[in-house]
């Protein structure tokens, strides 16, 4: 973040000039008469200003306000464009104690106010805060953050990452020693970093198991959080597997854009234990001996196996069922166990509970991530969580709009609030800022989530190559009909910003300035 184009200058350039308002437009940080503005608001036009935040937090601060006797004017849920957020750097606490690159970072979270976004998603990594197997929690780096997120206005997502580089050392000791516990594939091959789910009861860590841990871990959080949730914290996401995701870990390790089946997780000596248990108890004794012997391996086209193969293939028949839905089972059963810990730990919290899920390309990635039967059983556990479901990855591409709507559809029948969270700098990647390429996802009624974290702050970021198509975003979804190349704030040494011409150019020409 300490390069390429500085955070104040792109606070700057958010800044001014100023564009002037409409007659009866609220100012940035204004009150309308006889409103109480309560959260982190943005503007609407027109002169009316909406709550930002959850159904908790909005009830808590109408029922305040009616005390006071003064009117609240809250935003109907479903109503309005989503809550924005940006994540914060992965790295921007690493040892416990200090804030990597904490001037920028605050010039960062500055621009990003000025710029009207909601607030900022923060991870934070157990390995970093219990590097120990003993009861011993550092929580102060992330405190500093916490603290830096509120004095600039901005409310605070956090994510409790309990997988992949996340995942102590203490643990990964424990995993040297006996490798059973992490998830193994068909060839033997550990997933370092994924502990099998069927262990999440047992005691593999220090005598502890791994759903204490995660409580120990969430209650640690709680705590030394107490007087950031429901005001600055505004959101709690568990992570339920792999990039904090409820799947298995079916893809090769840095498979960004994965494209194959990928392959069953099944052969650590305690799920072939339960999946024997389960084919006994159903009759079948000699289908709980192995995972399917005809299933693809990483990178190999599904339709070239034996089992996914179109018609025909083994998933199709009685056999196929039975592993599928026993596989998809334990990754559910996984998630409800997590989910029950989270609730038990925040009830009664005013923040909003969320957990990920994937978006994935086929069926057959679905089925070797755990997601057979597709996402109304994932609904319909999160939902009896109260667990806001975060759709994972999301781009602004074709067909995207198709799989959340459908997404959004089995939420709402279950009574499950849906979110999203994009691939890292997908605006940058895709080239494509404008409202029509995001507005159908992050707008429109049949696809809106409540709220939408873009992925991730860092010198690539704040890079005139990327901050100027980000703040045309943002404010294309505040309003899209006022969003022009007029708004584009200018980068430093006199770089003229334009906007790319793979997508349709609105109005007015790009400016050119200095960037304070």
């Amino acid at each position: 973040m300490e390069a390429v184009l500085m955070p104040q200058a792109a606070a700057a350039a958010v800044a001014g000039p100023a564009r002037p308002r409409r007659a009866g437009e609220a100012a940035i940080g204004g009150r309308k008469a006889g409103v109480v503005r309560f959260g982190f608001v943005r503007r609407w036009y027109g002169g009316a200003v909406r709550a930002r935040f959850g159904p908790a937090r909005a009830r808590l601060a109408v029922e305040g306000s009616r005390v006071a006797g003064e009117e609240v004017e809250e935003e109907e849920e479903g109503e309005g464009a989503a809550r924005m957020f940006v994540g914060l750097p992965s790295d921007v606490v690493s040892d416990g104690h200090g804030v990597n690159r904490a001037k920028a970072v605050s010039a960062g979270l500055r621009a990003l106010k000025l710029l009207g976004v909601d607030g900022v998603e923060l991870p934070v990594s157990w390995a970093v805060v219990q590097p120990g197997s003993g009861d011993l929690f550092e929580w102060a780096g992330y405190i500093a953050v916490a603290e830096m997120v509120r004095d600039a206005g901005l409310g605070l997502r956090v994510s409790l990452d309990t997988h992949g580089s996340a995942l102590p050392g203490w643990i990964a000791a424990a995993a040297a020693a006996d490798p059973d516990i992490l998830f193994t594939d068909r060839s033997g091959n550990r997933r370092q970093g994924c502990l099998s789910f069927a262990v999440d009861e047992l005691p593999v860590l220090s005598g502890k198991s791994p759903i204490e841990a995660y409580e120990a871990f969430f209650r640690s959080f709680a705590a030394a959080f107490h007087d950031f949730l429901g005001s600055t914290i505004t959101d709690v996401t568990v992570s339920l597997g792999p990039n904090g995701e409820l799947r298995y870990p079916s893809y090769p390790l840095g498979s960004d854009g994965y494209t194959g089946a990928g392959e069953f997780q099944c052969y650590d000596k305690h799920m072939l234990a339960r999946l024997k248990q389960h084919a006994e108890a159903a009759g079948q004794p000699l289908w709980g001996l192995s995972g399917p012997h005809d299933a693809p391996r990483y990178g190999e086209s599904p339709v070239s196996s034996g089992f996914f193969k179109v018609p025909g293939g083994s998933w199709e028949t009685a056999y196929g069922s039975f592993f599928l839905s026993w596989y998809a089972g334990e990754l559910l059963a996984h998630g409800d166990r997590v989910l029950t810990t989270a609730s038990r730990v925040f009830a009664g919290e005013p923040v909003e509970l969320s957990a990920k899920v994937p978006l994935l390309h086929s069926r057959p990635a679905e089925a070797t991530a755990g997601l057979h039967g597709g996402y109304c059983p994932v609904a319909e556990m999160f939902a009896r969580h109260g667990c806001t479901v975060i759709a994972s990855g999301m781009h602004a591409r074709s067909g995207a709009e198709d799989l959340l709507a459908q997404i959004k559809a089995v939420c709402t029948e279950h009574g499950a609030r849906l979110a999203g969270e994009s691939a890292t700098l997908v605006v940058a990647r895709d080239g494509d800022g404008s409202p029509g390429a995001w507005g159908g996802l992050l707008t429109a009624e049949r696809t809106r989530p409540c709220h939408f974290t873009y992925q991730r702050m860092g010198a690539e970021f704040f890079s005139p190559d990327h901050w100027p198509l980000f703040v045309l975003l943002v404010r294309a979804l505040e309003c899209p009909e006022e969003a022009h190349e007029d708004d584009l704030p200018a980068a430093g040494d006199g770089a003229r910003l334009t906007v790319p011409s793979g997508r349709a150019a609105p109005r007015g020409t790009a400016k050119q300035a200095q960037a304070a």
